[in-house]
């Protein structure tokens, strides 16, 4: 009883020692990002890359015995798509809530700087519009039809993925890249050919995906 008793003793003054050294800091992120957007099966558009930015708050936890630590974020998102169509380039601007969850590893260059390396997941919830390119009409060869039409529809909410690296300045500066690769689509792409005989109307149907390059600056307090 009493060894089960220390045990427990030891265990409890572990614990305590373990959350008195970690660290809670709370900061302001900001960057700049370059959307890839990637169409399937969609053959009636090319795509192109467009840049776009985010900003806003973050949290990070961080248990420097072991350099691990969780960087939490909540960022306004402001992105733009270009598409090259028939009538020439459209464009649309996304516009997301984005909330970042992810396991981080720090290696300290001493008590000013250090390196890290970042990876976890990503919700992402569409504040904006449905429906992109909503005007976006494709003309026909055919005299009985005068357009065709397709409509791009944004999901409501997007799971995806990051991975990235960065260093820290200071204590308090904070510079990183990151990868954001879409799990799943972000928009459903649905072309009506309902009006033409001999083609199935889900034969033009495609999926809209984006995945991200992302650098960022973050000031911690």
């Amino acid at each position: 009883m009493r060894t089960q008793l220390r045990i427990i003793a030891l265990i409890a003054t572990l614990v305590v020692s373990v959350s008195t050294s970690a660290q809670l800091h709370f900061g302001l992120k900001a960057g700049t990002g370059l959307t890839q957007v990637k169409l399937e099966k969609e053959t009636l558009t090319d795509a192109n890359n467009r840049l776009g930015w985010f900003a806003g708050i973050m949290v990070e936890y961080s248990m420097p015995i072991s350099g691990l630590g969780i960087d939490a974020s909540v960022l306004y998102n402001n992105k733009e798509i270009e598409l090259e169509t028939e009538r020439g380039k459209e464009r649309e601007t996304l516009k997301y809530v984005d909330v970042p969850i992810n396991l981080k590893l720090t290696i300290g260059l001493g008590s000013t700087a250090g390196v890290f390396l970042t990876t976890g997941p990503q919700f992402s919830y569409n504040i904006g519009d449905d429906d992109l390119f909503s005007d976006l009409s494709l003309p026909t060869a055919n005299s009985q039809i005068q357009n065709i039409s397709r409509r791009f529809e944004l999901k409501k909410s997007e799971f995806s993925w990051n991975v990235g690296a960065g260093v820290k300045l200071m204590k308090h500066i904070q510079i990183a890249y990151n990868y954001n690769m879409a799990i799943g689509n972000t928009a459903d792409v649905n072309v009506d050919l309902s009006t033409i005989t001999g083609i199935a109307n889900d034969a033009a149907n495609g999926k809209l995906k984006n995945n991200t390059h992302q650098v960022s600056v973050a000031l911690v307090f």
